[in-house]
C-alpha cells in the first residue's frame, strides 16, 4: 500500500518552505495592518527611501511590480503624503518618486514592526540558529550577492 499523501508532501522542502512563508506574511500582514498599511505598500515605501529620487518605470522594475499596480500603490501613498512624484530632474518627461518626512516616519514604523513579526516567526530559533537559517535561505533564494 502507498504511504498516504500528507506525510509525503509534508516532507518537501518546497512544502515546508512555503508554509513557512505564508506565516511570515500572514504575521507581517497583521503587524502592517495595524500601522494602516498593506504588504505591497511598505515594500515600495522601502524601495522609494532606498533608490529616491527613482523613476517611476525604474521602481516598478526594481520592485518587480506590474506597472499598473505599483501606480494604484503609488496612488495610494500619495494620497495619504507618503511619497511625491515629480519630474525627475534627469529627464522631465518621467515622474521621480521620493518619499515625503511623513512617508519617512511610516516606513521607520513599518521597519519596526515588520521586525517584530519576524522576530515572532523566529521565536523558536535560537540567535545561532537564526542567523544559520538566514544564511541558508538566502543561500538557496538565489538572493545572495
Amino acid at each position: 500500500m502507498a504511504e498516504a499523501p500528507l506525510p509525503a508532501i509534508r516532507s518537501l522542502p518546497s512544502w515546508l518552505l512555503g508554509r513557512a512563508a505564508a506565516r511570515g506574511r500572514a504575521l507581517v500582514a497583521e503587524a502592517l495592518a495595524v500601522e494602516g498599511m498593506k504588504m505591497w505598500h511598505h515594500v515600495v515605501l522601502s524601495a522609494v527611501r532606498d533608490l529616491a529620487p527613482v523613476a517611476q518605470a525604474d521602481l516598478g522594475r526594481g520592485v518587480r511590480l506590474d506597472p499598473k499596480d505599483l501606480v494604484g500603490i503609488l496612488n495610494d501613498l500619495q494620497s495619504a503624503g507618503l511619497v511625491v512624484r515629480e519630474p525627475d530632474p534627469r529627464d522631465r518627461r518621467k515622474n521621480a518618486v521620493s518619499l515625503t518626512e511623513e512617508g519617512a516616519r511610516m516606513l521607520a514604523r513599518c521597519e519596526k514592526v515588520a521586525r517584530e513579526a519576524n522576530d515572532a516567526l523566529l521565536a523558536p530559533l535560537s540567535p545561532a540558529e537564526r542567523d544559520q537559517f538566514m544564511g541558508l535561505l538566502t543561500r538557496i533564494s538565489g538572493t545572495a550577492d
